[in-house]
Formats: C-alpha cells, structure tokens, sequence
C-alpha cells in the first residue's frame, strides 16, 4: 500500500529508475517505501520462490518480491509468490501487496481449514489439505495449502511439508504444463490433480493395512488387535475429514457457477475430471470405515469367544479338582480318625480292622470315583 503512493502519472518511468536502481545496486536491493526493511528480509525468507509466468516463455522469469504486485497488474501472464511456513506478518505483508479479503487471509494464516472455496469480487481463496500416508507408524500426516487466484497472480501459502507446489512449478519450468496460456486457473487445477493423487495413493496403502489386520484376526494367532483398528480407524477419519469437503468446491468449480469458469469449458471439464477421482476416493474411505467397524465387532466377538472357552475350561479344571479333593478326603479322614491313638478304641484290637479300613478308603473312593465320571466331573 505503501508503494502505491509514490507512483502517480510517471508510474512508469518512476518503476523503470527504480529498477534500473535495483540492478545497478544488488548488494542493496530493498524497497525504499519499506519503513522495515527487516520484515522484508523475513517475507524473502519464507518465500519458497516467487516468478512471472509470461505467455510463450518456456522457463519462469524470477523476481523479487518487491516487483512481484506491480508485475502482476501489468503482465499478460500471472505472478506466483510461494510462501512456506510462514508468520502471520509475512501473510500480511504480502495481503497488502495484492490486496487480498481480510478474512481470507486469516483463514489462510490460523490454518487448519476445511477444504473450501470462496469467492470474491477479483479473486478466488482454495484451500486444499494434501495427505502423506506413514506406513512404519499408519499415521495420515494432513497438511494445509491456502490458494489465493486472481487473474494475474497466484500467492500460494504452504503449511507442512507438502512437495505438491514445487512438482507443479518444476513442470510449469520443464514446460510439461502451459499455465502460462491459460493462467493461475490451470495451476490450481494441478494442484488439486495432484493432491487427490496422493488421497489415492493412501487410500491403497490404508487397503493393504486393512487386510493385514483381516489375516490376523481371522487368523490362526489368537491376540487382541483393538488398539491396532482403533488407530486405524481415527486415522481413515482423519482422512475422510481432509478429502470429503474437497467434493463440494471441485463440483462448483466443473458446474460453472463460480465466476470466470462459466465461460471456460475446458477448465471445467479438467475440474470435472479431479471431481470423479475425489468421489471415487471418498467411497473408498466410506468402504474403508465400514470395514474397519466391522473388523473391530469381529475382533471383539472372537475375543469374547476366547474368554468363554477359557472360562469353560477353568470351570472343567475346577470340577476336576473339587472332584479328587472330595475322592482324596475320604483316605485322609480314615487315617485320620485311626491316628489319633486313643486307648478305648475298640478298633484298635480288631484282628480285620486294618483291612476292613483299607477296604473302606478303597470301596468309598472308587463310588465317587463313578459318581464323578457320570457327572462329567472328571
């Protein structure tokens, strides 16, 4: 805002000084309407690259920031400034460079957005949610891209680790994508191609944990598994919270009732392709939430199976017990009552009595014996 006060009616010879200034002077090169020059530095810090996109020109033309808006008003291609990671300064700064809606700059800065589109008066606010599947710890990493598009320029507001952005300027540079002709519309069109790309890929290495964890529940190795489908399960939430919103701006984008697409038949019919593929992985994120319920009402039912059986067969080892307990009791309370060795047990000096209580313990222990194997005690 500060720049445009120093161009009135010679704008043009005023930038083409300053940039005769700048180039003679590299050591040097600040804007001198920046009252802070170290906010500056930073901006040029977290600026992943910043380039004009020129109709014809098979490699992009980079430029500092400073030039990046008047470039942008004055060009028949777009203007492209990357900003990493950055502070919600940094977002400011180059808000009021371009202009851009308040509101959607503070989106663009608190981040964790769903996946949206907005529209306003010159420009449009995109915000995508790339995914990364970590297969060693089945983690689904969402990160965040905020998209600002307006006719000539595209600020682009990264946050993650996301390569997505810079596989799309290495094909604008390798001259495998001609944006340049079409504008900031066939970038952004890339760039949710590829983001649901990689909803796809993660989607298939969701499916090969899925049916891991199918073999191990209804496998011969018993174990309980529910930690594992429960972490499972939140992460294909997770997922399903970054991919499903994206169907709706992508449907708006293909039926041209966004301004600027309803005159664009082939930027609707490309969208229209990204559409059917963020539908299809949808389903399969659906497909992949039922399956994983119904693998964890497996697990817990073979669990449940497991613990009757066990209980079972800890009731049958008590029966066993308690049965030859019973038979054991009758021996020692026989030589127990004859080991007291009292004098006035007539017992005692029975020639048969030894015998007779040998055949007692013998006769009592072998009817329960047959008491018990009726009854399926033992």
């Amino acid at each position: 805002m500060r720049a445009r006060r120093w161009f009135g009616r010679g704008e043009v010879a005023i930038g083409r000084m300053w940039e005769g200034w700048v180039s003679r002077h590299p050591a040097e090169e600040q804007n001198p309407m920046d009252e802070n020059p170290r906010r500056r530095r930073d901006v040029e810090d977290v600026i992943g690259d910043c380039a004009v996109y020129e109709p014809g020109l098979g490699r992009s033309t980079r430029l500092p920031m400073q030039q990046a808006a008047r470039t942008a008003r004055r060009t028949d291609g777009f203007v492209w400034i990357g900003l990493q990671n950055p502070d919600p300064e940094d977002v400011m700064h180059v808000a009021e460079e371009f202009r851009l809606p308040a509101l959607a700059v503070e989106d663009a800065i608190s981040a964790h957005q769903r996946a949206k589109l907005e529209v306003y008066e010159d420009l449009w606010f995109m915000v995508l949610r790339p995914v990364r599947y970590v297969d060693k710890d089945e983690i689904v990493d969402v990160e965040e891209i905020a998209l600002f598009v307006g006719r000539h320029f595209l600020v682009s507001v990264r946050h993650g680790k996301t390569d997505v952005l810079t596989r799309v300027r290495k094909e604008l540079d390798g001259g495998k994508l001609e944006a340049s002709q079409r504008g900031p519309i066939a970038v952004l069109h890339r760039i949710a191609d590829l983001v649901v790309d990689e909803y796809a890929v993660v989607a298939t290495s969701i499916d090969d944990d899925i049916a891991e964890i199918e073999q191990q529940v209804f496998g011969v190795r018993e174990g309980d598994h529910t930690e594992r489908i429960y972490k499972l399960k939140r992460e294909v939430l997770e997922f399903r919270r970054a991919a499903l919103p994206l169907g709706e701006p992508l449907l708006r984008l293909t039926q041209g009732s966004v301004p600027g697409m309803d005159q664009d038949k082939k930027a609707r019919q490309y969208f229209r392709d990204v559409h059917d593929h963020i539908m299809r992985v949808t389903d399969e994120i659906e497909r992949q939430d039922s399956l994983l319920s119904d693998v964890l009402q497996a697990n817990v039912a073979r669990l449940s199976v497991t613990q009757n059986d066990v209980a079972m067969r800890q009731n049958e080892d008590m029966r066993k017990i308690s049965a030859w307990a019973a038979i054991g009791l009758v021996p020692t309370g026989i030589a127990g009552i004859y080991g007291m060795n009292f004098e006035n047990m007539p017992e005692l000096t029975w020639h048969y009595g030894y015998y007779f209580a040998l055949s007692a313990i013998a006769g009592i222990s072998v009817g329960l014996w047959a008491l018990f194997k009726k009854n399926d005690w033992l």
